[in-house]
């Protein structure tokens, strides 16, 4: 009886499993960590090797949800020393690039633990996604002291083509992660505070409500001379 009792978590554990990696794909990563901790509890009561797994998902999770601080927080105590190894230091030094805001981290970080972040499908599905996420954090660490900046010095300073870099802060602006304008006439970024921002926007805004009410009142006279 005790092969059954040693057996029975694997199955809802292996559920949990694939319902974490599900909501991970589906970018709901809260309810992926809720999953990944369901399985690595019944991993971990009966010392199965995918414990380590389930507990390498959950801190993915938190560095997706954009919160390194909780990966070491998990890792203090019992659960950090009985876990530790490669793989878990490779998410360690992922979660840190993301707090430090850090490209190059990251790169050093992804040629130095080759092996536990490429050769896993469920990391690897996520380091894509984590480049971008990291590589915006990064561009807006740059230019945050800013008012004008040379799109040229911010490409400079985080040793990445000026295409590259130009391409990026203009989904920045369009996603309205940071508010300003790009200026490719002469390469530079004009970086506006929140205000500022909203001033602009305002203005545009009261201005075409203007023209609007001026269309109407000359189409309603075209009307009376037609």
């Amino acid at each position: 009886s005790s092969g059954i009792n040693a057996e029975w978590p694997l199955r809802p554990g292996a559920l949990d499993m694939q319902s974490g990696i599900l909501h991970g794909e589906e970018k709901d990563f809260k309810t992926a960590f809720s999953y990944f901790y369901e399985a690595f509890e019944g991993y971990d009561s009966v010392e199965h090797p995918f414990a380590l797994d389930g507990l390498k998902y959950m801190l993915l999770s938190k560095i997706m949800l954009g919160a390194p601080d909780d990966v070491q927080s998990l890792l203090t105590g019992k659960m950090g020393l009985k876990y530790s190894g490669r793989g878990i230091d490779a998410m360690k030094a992922i979660a840190d690039a993301g707090k430090k805001r850090d490209i190059s981290i990251f790169n050093e970080t992804i040629a130095e633990y080759d092996d536990e972040l490429k050769k896993d499908p469920v990391v690897q599905n996520h380091l894509k996604a984590l480049y971008d996420n990291l590589l915006e954090k990064n561009l807006v660490r740059i230019i945050e002291p800013y008012s004008r900046v040379q799109i040229a010095h911010v490409a400079e300073t985080i040793s990445l083509p000026y295409d590259i870099v130009e391409k990026k802060l203009s989904q920045i602006i369009l996603d309205k992660k940071f508010s300003g304008i790009l200026d490719q006439g002469s390469g530079v970024l004009i970086v506006y505070d929140g205000s500022e921002s909203d001033q602009t926007y305002t203005y545009a805004l009261d201005t075409i409500t203007h023209m609007g009410k001026v269309v109407d009142v000359l189409f309603k006279k075209a009307q009376k001379l037609s």
